[in-house]
């Protein structure tokens, strides 16, 4: 049996950089838990100093078939590359004519753009194609 897991993304501030990957994957920011309206009740109610209320934040798939990612806030940026990032299949896989793949790729990468993203570069080879890019805080992931 699959063992569940989640995303954790380090961050400065885990809310806004919910709302940006929540809008760029379709996701939606993750409700408090049943019993409870705001997440801050729920902190407040299980034990939690209030300087550390806005310390994370999370976003899950509506359908429930993804993953979980949590963003946590840590005091140190980014500094180097990322070891792991996420890869965005907006194009429609290869089934579906390069021309096309292409297209939807660049329109995804306008859409992340006014999100607060940044593209980083584009890559053709042979019979793919890719836009890599970086979020609001500068991690890399790629459209294809």
């Amino acid at each position: 049996m699959a063992i569940k897991f989640q995303v954790t993304f380090d961050c400065a501030a885990p809310e806004s950089l919910a709302r940006f990957w929540s809008e760029a994957l379709a996701y939606e920011l993750e409700s408090p838990p049943d019993g409870y309206t705001t997440w801050h009740e729920f902190l407040d109610d299980i034990g939690v100093p209030e300087d550390e209320w806005d310390d994370g934040s999370s976003i899950v798939d509506p359908a429930g078939r993804g993953a979980r990612i949590y963003f946590q806030r840590v005091p140190e940026g980014k500094v180097a590359k990322n070891r792991l990032h996420l890869d965005l299949d907006v194009g429609g896989g290869r089934k579906t004519p390069l021309d096309q793949r292409t297209k939807a790729v660049n329109e995804a990468a306008a859409r992340v753009a006014k999100l607060g993203a940044t593209k980083l570069y584009e890559q053709e080879e042979g019979d793919s194609y890719a836009v890599t890019m970086q979020d609001p805080e500068g991690n890399e992931f790629c459209l294809h």
